[in-house]
């Protein structure tokens, strides 16, 4: 694995970049300019779980409802956030289906 402007092997900072969901994400775009894996993931991660935290906020504004579909955004973003985490480890570019392609162009 090739190493990063942090130091840190590619999936490790891959992994990193969703520790905290889009905040990670936003903090490894401005750590690291160059390596194309770990700003694929990046993006990604601020992309996913940006729209994620926006969606949760918004619905759970609306009564009754909007609680329970607020807590499925939740439980999505969770299983979102291991597998995530987990292929990026691995060194996979797991692309999601909106957010995926984007990083992807935007990534290099």
């Amino acid at each position: 694995m090739n190493n990063t402007a942090t130091g840190l092997s590619e999936n490790v900072a891959g992994l990193l970049c969703y520790v905290l969901g889009w905040v990670s994400g936003v903090i490894f775009l401005i750590l690291e300019p160059e390596n194309r894996f770990v700003r694929f993931h990046a993006i990604q991660s601020v992309c996913v779980f940006g729209a994620l935290t926006i969606a949760g906020i918004i619905l759970g504004w609306i009564p009754f409802i909007g609680t329970f579909f607020s807590w499925i955004i939740s439980v999505i973003s969770f299983i979102l956030w291991i597998v995530l985490m987990v292929k990026a480890y691995h060194g996979a570019r797991y692309k999601m289906p909106w957010a995926g392609n984007f990083a992807e162009k935007k990534a290099g």
